[in-house]
């Protein structure tokens, strides 16, 4: 370990803004502890108070215990000045002088998208999350969220079912799980995707953490898919940060007089958010595109494709499929049994059919 990290380890155990830090490093001629430690810091950049107790940890013996507590609770921690930093995150004048992670780091840096929305889904939003993200993570894509309830967890857990990565973003320390249900959610990514964190281990949420992280959610995602929000959801923040970051936005249009449905139907309205009934809708930005079904292996019958058709653009219900299909009800009940049999449909909650 050489002298700057060194110095980013102690800078990392205490509140610091990544702009602190910044002025903190940028007095010094020479970055070390022991520069800081004889330094005499400019008012604005920082107290004497504060100083002083920072001097209470700038002992090189205890950043070592320090770095090696973290070691054994498998936290690695990363700042700005280190190769594993996102690339993502670089750029902005916002973004976290210090990650605390555990799991795979190399996630950081590949192709993703930020699932975000509210944590009181109603049956269709949850369909809807489940079947957009199980789509986009077989295609090898890494899944953002928050780790919170309701959307945030069933995207890393849907994400988890189909063998794909996902990254949760805390806003609280890794040790600090919220909400605490999550927790054995938490060890599965740990495991097969990551945590992170700007917050030190032991740091417990609080209101204002959470907006906070949304800022790194938005900033690691390549897109933010948005799948069902209020206007009261912490979710408009995540919103926000990723126009100010130039992402591309998708949303899920919902029900006019589902409350849940407020922010996605208004900003696809507005010219915020591109509108999304299909997973492709979202692969195209990435070039990727799920496989059509028409080219599936199966040989479909003429009453078969019809009802394939409909669903070529994303799920439907099953009265608007009997509707437009204009089948006859036995011949079309038999060939949504035929073809959900040989795997190229499913049933939904809420009475909805989307192609596997």
């Amino acid at each position: 370990m050489n002298e700057l990290q060194k110095f980013c380890v102690f800078l990392s155990q205490f509140d610091l803004t990544e702009t602190k830090c910044r002025q903190i490093i940028d007095s010094l001629d020479d970055v070390s502890v022991s520069s800081f430690c004889s330094h005499k810091f400019d008012k604005s950049v920082l107290s004497e108070e504060m100083k002083d107790k920072m001097m209470m940890k700038a002992d090189e013996i205890l950043i070592k215990n320090y770095v090696y507590n973290l070691e054994n609770q498998e936290i690695k921690l990363i700042t700005k000045y280190d190769e594993e930093y996102p690339e993502k995150l670089k750029g902005y004048s916002d973004s976290p002088f210090f990650l605390f992670c555990k799991g795979d780091l190399t996630l950081l840096n590949q192709k993703s998208l930020a699932v975000v929305g509210t944590r009181k889904p109603t049956s269709y939003g949850k369909m809807v999350t489940g079947k957009l993200v199980s789509d986009v993570a077989s295609k090898g894509i890494v899944i953002v969220s928050g780790l919170a309830y309701g959307v945030d967890s069933i995207a890393h857990r849907k994400c988890l079912e189909v063998g794909g990565k996902t990254i949760a973003v805390l806003g609280s320390g890794l040790n600090e799980i919220y909400p605490s249900e999550h927790k054995s959610l938490a060890d599965e990514i740990a495991r097969k995707g990551l945590l992170i964190s700007e917050y030190q281990p032991n740091k417990t949420a609080t209101k204002y953490t959470f907006p906070q992280r949304n800022r790194i959610i938005a900033g690691l995602g390549d897109g933010v898919l948005i799948t069902e929000a209020n206007f009261k959801s912490g979710t408009i923040h995540t919103k926000d940060y990723a126009l100010e970051y130039g992402k591309n936005i998708y949303s899920v249009p919902g029900n006019i007089d589902s409350d849940q449905s407020h922010l996605t139907n208004d900003i696809i309205k507005t010219g915020q958010a591109s509108l999304v009934t299909d997973a492709n809708d979202i692969l195209k930005d990435y070039n990727l595109e799920k496989e059509s079904q028409q080219s599936s292996m199966f040989q479909l019958s003429i009453d078969e494709q019809k009802i394939v058709s409909l669903l070529e653009d994303g799920m439907k219900d099953i009265d608007y499929l009997i509707k437009n299909s204009n089948l006859p009800i036995n011949n079309f009940n038999s060939c949504l049994t035929m073809l959900e049999i040989r795997g190229i449909i499913e049933r939904m909650s809420g009475g909805f059919i989307s192609l596997t």
